[in-house]
């Protein structure tokens, strides 16, 4: 039997958090561990992966900002946002620096948390995280429908991911709009076309022990990125996940050397 044959039971809830509500699962026993979903994905992302962690840590997976069952008052997404929400779940639940891993969205959500609020974690991984705008990831972002802030060419989504839509169509139901998938993509093409530009000093700040990670060919982001981010941040490791693309960078070899990083974080913390 492996891991995935059984899958523990996660408890899910909801917490105010800075103006909205946020849902959120847990499971398991120890020092806490948050993981950070992607763009248009939730906390199901990480169901796969949960055997994985729970035997050794309380792992928390939360839906970010306007996805999942977590709503967005405010109508706006930022990284910087979705930080102070990640800082305020970690208030709201009394948790003493827990580790905190993300992936794509969720690793640019790592890094600002790293850089805003030093001390609060007791280590970080940054999983396909970018800093700054590359040919790459802008031709990406066009073909993908995503043609300027707040500009989507959803009948193109449609019509070349019909899959996509139909996932989003179920995962995304903090709203009972059927059509919310179209709100959420116009909300998450204003932060994906948002830049960065995050200097040398802004990387010094992340104070936290950090594990930086990126697929040999995300496809996305430049591995030259990773090297960089690994470069500058003062206590950082990094592990180029092989033959890995963006998409199928979560994987079982990804997550057993994120598992290593936190055992090790966890125990000398």
């Amino acid at each position: 039997m492996t891991d995935r044959d059984n899958l523990p039971e996660a408890e899910g809830g909801y917490l105010p958090v800075n103006g909205m509500d946020m849902y959120f699962e847990e499971t398991g026993e120890g020092t806490p561990l948050i993981l950070l979903h992607g763009g248009t994905s939730s906390c199901k992302t990480w169901q796969p992966f949960l055997p994985i962690f729970s035997s050794h840590f309380r792992v928390i997976t939360p839906d970010s900002r306007a996805h999942g069952r977590t709503n967005n008052p405010s109508g706006i997404l930022s990284y910087r946002q979705m930080a102070e929400d990640t800082a305020g779940l970690i208030q709201a639940l009394n948790l003493d620096q827990p580790i905190v891993c993300g992936y794509s969205d969720g690793g640019q959500v790592v890094l600002e948390l790293g850089m805003r609020y030093p001390g609060l974690c007791r280590a970080l991984v940054v999983g396909a995280a970018w800093y700054k705008f590359s040919d790459v990831y802008l031709d990406t972002m066009k073909m993908a429908g995503f043609d300027a802030p707040g500009q989507v060419d959803f009948s193109r989504i449609r019509q070349n991911s019909p899959d996509w839509v139909e996932e989003m169509q179920l995962e995304h139901v903090s709203s009972p709009d059927s059509e919310y998938w179209k709100v959420l993509l116009r909300q998450i093409s204003e932060l994906w076309w948002t830049p960065l530009d995050y200097t040398e000093v802004d990387f010094q700040k992340i104070s936290e022990p950090t594990l930086v990670m990126l697929g040999d060919r995300d496809g996305i982001i430049e591995l030259q990125q990773a090297v960089e981010e690994y470069e500058r941040i003062p206590n950082a490791e990094l592990f180029i996940i092989p033959n890995a693309d963006h998409f199928t960078a979560e994987n079982e070899i990804s997550m057993r050397v994120v598992l290593d990083f936190a055992m090790r974080q966890s125990r000398f913390g």
